[in-house]
């Protein structure tokens, strides 16, 4: 793993990948974007329950290196961006659940990359933003698409359009961000949250993904069918049954199967 990322060891099922590259605010450059998608592939493949993805230093993630860019023709350039649009996707198709730890600015990719996980819990203070089409660009990394599904076309439009950051305060206030803590709390409040998360049945957890995503693009009924559809599995699997036990005997349930 080259040093743009850095991975920490699992902890109760709890992975921490580090975008480590502070002298650059952390830009997803083509070495960064290539370590990024190994690292969460390879926390997939170990089952990880709960991923977290954080920044070094006092940027989450300033988006695409432009400074890389700016020297590669078009054939390099949509490359480069075929690059962070596969570590993105990757990240959006994970079955464990992901969060983004924003410990500062995420600005362009670095904020489709927080798009692409479940939760997203920000420092107070820091400013998010698709900041692209203040070089003449426009989002090509999910934020079109996944940007509007989370606070409605208009917010969405405004921030795309003018390409203004906003604070974490105001992105809690129109549902971008889950949470806003004090910076000096962020690790520990991660940490938390990754350690509910991992205690909760990882099968259960992959089949919410799994229904709220594919249910989104469907009608109502179409959405209840598939989450009726899942309901044997469920019903049915070991999780279900020793946290049935768990409650009538009214202690901790002690889940042990991974992901589907």
């Amino acid at each position: 793993m080259i040093q743009d990322v850095h991975c920490d060891e699992p902890d109760e099922g709890i992975h921490r990948i580090r975008l480590d590259r502070p002298e650059r605010m952390n830009a997803l450059g083509v070495g960064t974007v290539a370590a990024l998608k190994a690292a969460v592939d390879a926390a997939c493949a170990r089952r990880a329950r709960v991923l977290l993805i954080c920044g070094s230093g006092r940027a989450f993630c300033a988006g695409a290196d432009l400074k890389e860019r700016q020297g590669m023709d078009t054939a390099a350039r949509m490359a480069h961006n075929a690059g962070i649009n596969a570590a993105i996707d990757t990240i959006a198709a994970a079955r464990c659940v992901t969060v983004a730890v924003l410990n500062g600015l995420a600005f362009g990719g670095g904020l489709e990359l927080a798009l692409a996980c479940d939760l997203r819990i920000a420092a107070a203070g820091i400013r998010l933003g698709l900041t692209e089409s203040r070089i003449g660009a426009f989002p090509g990394a999910g934020g079109t698409q996944r940007l509007p599904r989370t606070i409605g076309a208009s917010r969405a439009l405004q921030m795309m359009l003018t390409a203004e950051p906003v604070t974490s305060e105001y992105a809690l206030g129109i549902g971008l961000v889950n949470e806003v803590v004090p910076a000096e709390d962020l690790p520990d409040r991660a940490q938390a949250l990754a350690r509910l998360l991992a205690s909760r049945s990882a099968p259960a957890l992959s089949a919410i993904k799994r229904l709220v995503r594919d249910g989104m693009d469907r009608s109502l009924a179409e959405g209840l069918a598939l989450e009726r559809a899942a309901l044997p599995a469920i019903l049915g699997s070991a999780d279900y049954a020793e946290g049935l036990a768990a409650f009538s005997e009214g202690r901790p349930p002690r889940f042990t199967q991974l992901s589907n």
